[in-house]
């Protein structure tokens, strides 16, 4: 199905996630994160902000095709996934490339053995943990100077355990804010817990220290210390605001593909994440038929098997949903592929089990939709099927027909069959008519020789025309239809045939059925699908006509006599005044023409007559 803006827009949920606006060649144009998806992307199509927009932006909106988006668990998130796509993408219209230097990291020197805590711009490769990047500074300052006072973590830059007793204490360990591992006064043991607790901490485990510090806060409260109970309030605002924490950038650099599962009784999506050099970078969404018997271990398996077969990178790591059989096996296969170790993990905690979960509500959300869509398509389908069968009451209705003729000025008309199957059109089935027995503009006669050789050729069950319609649709009245049922009748058939009447203004305003003409809702489904199907058999025949006159062919329909060629065509129209008189002419008379043979001449005669 076509990409339907307005639908799309409808359908968008109110969460904070990045919008990817793309052009009619799927390039990515622009990229932009969002509070609520629902009411930034909408702004883009509204026409009481045209004014307001710069003619920059409205040029990008002018090349809109279609948009996706990812749905993210904060805006925080959308900031730095929106910095990876615009990076890894580069689109036209984003005028601000944003570096991930631009926000701060907590960064944990867990490489050393007495640790600290610092504030870093930059992730590096030096086996610290680094947790962000965060949007405020200055929060990320404050942060880390309460946990290095929660948990007494030094601030110097001395290398331990070589330094230790070479310099005398310094002010950090007189206000009790750090117990001064520079003068071995506390063990690495005991400065390693510590580490361990802040670890915890930045690992978004904060539940027991904000309750704490909201104990504190209503104590001074209480007490009238009111800059004191401000104080940890905003040590509270702090750590709330720093556990947004980042699911969106590793610290590990390494290339993972996150994958995750959304299913029911009969489909399934599964979200794919990219993350390259610890990015993520962008993500596909696939969609798998199921059985009913079939579990989402197994279908996850047999998604990875079909995917990683046709692609040509294999990352380092798969992070997944849920455990699959054949693990070990399949790692081994990966890996070959890869040629160096694969691992497949599921994730239980942390940052990583975070990531699969935004990929498994992405995967969701998509599922979700498809059933909307679906549901959507059966009405237009399905539905409107229901409801022709109803108003004709013709119960089990699957494959309606319709017919039109065109004429072409000159000798030759043109007929055009459509076939529609349980709604849809089923374009395999179409087929195109050169009228042979009808001289001049007569849409009746030309209607009754293509009703009639289609259906000969049904009674012959010629491949293509062996299946009959459930419903014939004439696009006329009483005439049409009853030059079909003329037809049917000759060939001892019995097809019900309908026909579409309509009013002044050339518009369908009922169907003309066994003698009664039965008035249709105009805006049921039902009545939408008898224009397409209109629509469609006027369009068919017309594009007839277009590639006829393409190939200087409308004037004649000798081209298709077998054995007659340019030069004995140009001879029997030189010969003959009218396409009438060589269909009357006899076999003898034909034979005189020259260039022309008997058999040449027994060919045209058979052609007419047969």
């Amino acid at each position: 199905m076509a990409f339907d803006i307005e639908e799309e827009l409808k359908k968008l949920p109110a969460k904070p996630g990045v919008y990817l606006m793309h052009d009619a060649d799927d390039t990515i144009i622009y990229v932009g994160k969002a509070v609520s998806l629902k009411n930034r992307v909408r702004q883009y199509f509204q026409e009481s902000r045209a004014k307001r927009r710069g003619p920059k932006i409205e040029q990008m909106i002018s090349l809109i095709d279609h948009f996706e988006y990812i749905v993210t668990d904060s805006e925080l998130e959308a900031l730095v996934l929106e910095c990876n796509l615009i990076k890894e993408h580069r689109p036209k219209y984003n005028t601000m490339l944003m570096d991930d230097k631009s926000y701060p990291f907590i960064k944990v020197t867990v490489q050393e053995e007495y640790p600290r805590i610092l504030i870093a711009r930059t992730m590096k490769k030096d086996k610290a943990k680094y947790f962000g990047p965060y949007t405020s500074g200055l929060a990320v300052k404050e942060t880390v100077e309460l946990i290095r006072k929660l948990y007494q973590i030094r601030v110097c830059n001395k290398k331990l355990p070589r330094d230790q007793g070479k310099d005398r204490p310094c002010l950090y360990y007189h206000i009790h804010q750090c117990k001064a591992p520079c003068q071995g006064y506390v063990t690495k043991e005991e400065y390693q817990a510590q580490i361990r607790q802040a670890l915890d901490f930045l690992n978004g485990n904060f539940k027991d220290i904000i309750k704490e510090l909201h104990e504190k806060m209503m104590q001074e409260s209480e007490a009238l210390n009111f800059e004191k109970a401000k104080e940890y309030r905003d040590m509270i605002d702090n750590i709330r605001r720093i556990g947004e924490r980042q699911k969106i950038t590793n610290s590990d650099s390494e290339d993972k593909d996150v994958i995750a599962l959304a299913m029911d009784q009969e489909d399934a999506v599964a979200q794919i994440f990219f993350i390259r050099s610890g990015k993520l970078i962008g993500r596909e969404h696939y969609y798998l038929h199921i059985g009913e018997e079939d579990t989402s271990d197994q279908v996850l398996l047999s998604f990875i098997k079909q995917f990683y077969a046709g692609t040509p990178f294999v990352p380092r790591e798969l992070m997944i949903s849920e455990e699959i059989g054949d693990r070990e096996l399949m790692e081994e296969y990966l890996g070959k592929k890869r040629g160096g170790r694969v691992y497949i993990r599921v994730p239980k905690k942390g940052s990583k089990e975070k990531l699969v979960e935004l990929a498994e509500r992405n995967a969701q959300i998509v599922l979700n939709q498809d059933r909307e869509r679906i549901k959507r398509e059966e009405s237009r389908t399905l539905g409107a099927m229901k409801e022709i069968s109803d108003w004709l009451d013709l119960p089990g209705l699957e494959r309606i027909e319709a017919y039109d003729i065109s004429n072409i000025s000159g000798f030759q008309s043109v007929g055009s069959m459509v076939v529609y199957e349980k709604g849809r059109p089923k374009r395999a089935d179409y087929r195109k008519f050169r009228i042979k027995s009808v001289q001049g503009p007569n849409d009746y006669a030309s209607m009754e020789e293509v009703l009639g050789r289609r259906f000969q050729r049904g009674i012959q069950e010629d491949s293509g025309f062996e299946r009959l319609p459930d419903l014939i649709m004439m696009d006329g009245g009483r005439g049409q239809v009853n030059v079909a049922l003329e037809v049917l009748d000759r060939l001892g058939l019995s097809v019900p045939v309908c026909g579409m009447v309509k009013d002044d203004k050339h518009r369908t305003r009922g169907l003309y059925y066994q003698n009664v003409e039965i008035p249709i809702d105009r805006n049921s489904e039902g009545f939408k699908l008898i224009t397409r199907i209109q629509d469609e058999a006027h369009r068919f025949a017309i594009e007839y006509h277009r590639l006829l006159r393409s190939k200087g062919q409308v004037h004649s329909i000798l081209d298709d006599i077998p054995g007659i060629g340019p030069s004995r065509r140009k001879a029997l129209m030189r010969h003959f005044q009218s396409l009438e008189d060589v269909r009357n002419a006899s076999e003898e008379e034909l034979s005189k023409i020259p260039s022309m043979n008997a058999r040449a001449a027994r060919q045209v005669y058979e052609f007419f007559h047969h």
